[in-house]
């Protein structure tokens, strides 16, 4: 993608994380775990082809790109929303897509380096193999955000900080259950969540589409990551799963953070402090943001990292009673989503071909 799109100038385009990361060989090719193997095959059926499965054809309002109602636009009800005309509230929805979509795709090129790492690094040949079919997905999931933000938006943004900052984190760690936790659970268990408001709530079918597509593969993902920590995890002293809560708070507070998308509104040059505080203080937004964490939470209890001290930090972000929803079931509900969506797409170009024949 052109740097010419970015909305802002950015100082680099290449960045270069420093690691020390150990390679481990495993010479062990018959045992492995079948759950992990079992995903392993889903992975390898479930591949797909953006360029045929996605209609690209579609064009794109840029003044309403989600075509979401006005009431989901993280300022609605402000000051600075209302003294807005028509011209400028499709500048700020047009901003606001292109920055959202910036950051999936910023954060689908760290998964894809963290899948790539975790083939390096994790002990087993079966989540070896896995973890090689979730390159192929993120390498798709680059490209398709690229392609959206590239010809539909035609705009775009740089990584915001906090996600830079957490990716940093996750990616310079040596340990290989470091990637999974950053990177499986709180990276791509808040994407899903956002994943899941486009598609349960935009009207524009390419958006809704993709992103339901994305949030099927990313269902295998975050399934990944829970199968081999849940297993490693009580393999450690109490002080080591200290660290991993104490990490996942930090990760958690950065998160929740980014999403007042501070740049947005320095960038457009609209009361920028104004809409920042209307933000951390609208009702609206803090329940959008709470939900952002519905994956996350279930997940981390259900691993094993869900001690006090976790619990009290969360109350504090707002984001605790998540911890009891059921992981398996909203994954499962991604993939029916996606299922439906394919067969429907496939019936439809099934109807055209008869058409077709028919008429000659």
């Amino acid at each position: 993608m052109s740097t010419r799109v970015y909305a802002l100038p950015i100082e680099q385009t290449r960045w270069e994380v420093p690691g020390d990361g150990t390679t481990v060989f495993d010479w062990n090719y018959d045992e492995g775990s079948d759950r992990l193997l079992s995903l392993y095959e889903k992975g390898k059926q479930k591949q797909w082809d953006a360029s045929d499965r996605l209609d690209w054809s579609i064009e794109v309002d840029t003044n309403n790109p989600m075509g979401v109602p006005e009431q989901t636009i993280a300022i609605y009800g402000s000051r600075v929303w209302d003294s807005l005309g028509q011209k400028d509230r499709g500048m700020v929805r047009h901003h606001l897509a292109s920055w959202q979509f910036s950051q999936f795709l910023h954060g689908e090129q760290g998964a894809l380096i963290c899948s790539a790492k975790i083939v390096q690094t994790v002990p087993g040949i079966d989540a070896k193999f896995y973890a090689a079919t979730q390159v192929m997905d993120e390498a798709r999931h680059v490209e398709v955000y690229s392609r959206y933000l590239h010809e539909k938006l035609k705009m775009a943004y740089p990584i915001n900080p906090g996600l830079k900052a957490l990716l940093n984190d996750v990616i310079s760690d040596s340990r290989w259950d470091m990637t999974y936790l950053g990177m499986q659970v709180l990276i791509e268990g808040l994407a899903l969540a956002a994943f899941g408001l486009i598609r349960d709530n935009a009207s524009e079918p390419l958006a809704q589409a993709l992103n339901t597509y994305v949030m099927q593969d990313e269902a295998r993902h975050v399934a990944f990551g829970r199968l081999a920590l849940r297993e490693y995890y009580p393999q450690l002293t109490q002080a080591e799963r200290d660290e991993r809560e104490e990490f996942c708070i930090e990760a958690c507070h950065l998160m929740q953070e980014r999403f007042v998308g501070e740049e947005v509104w320095r960038n457009l040059d609209i009361d920028a402090d104004e809409c920042v505080e209307f933000m951390r203080n609208s009702e609206h937004f803090r329940s959008f943001r709470s939900h952002l964490f519905s994956r996350i939470v279930p997940t981390l209890n259900d691993i094993g990292l869900f001690g006090s001290k976790m619990k009290h930090a969360f109350g504090e972000m707002g984001i605790i009673g998540y911890e009891e929803y059921d992981v398996q079931s909203m994954m499962e509900h991604d993939e029916k989503i996606a299922g439906d969506l394919d067969r429907a797409r496939i019936e439809q170009v099934e109807k055209a071909i008869k058409l077709g024949a028919d008429e000659d």
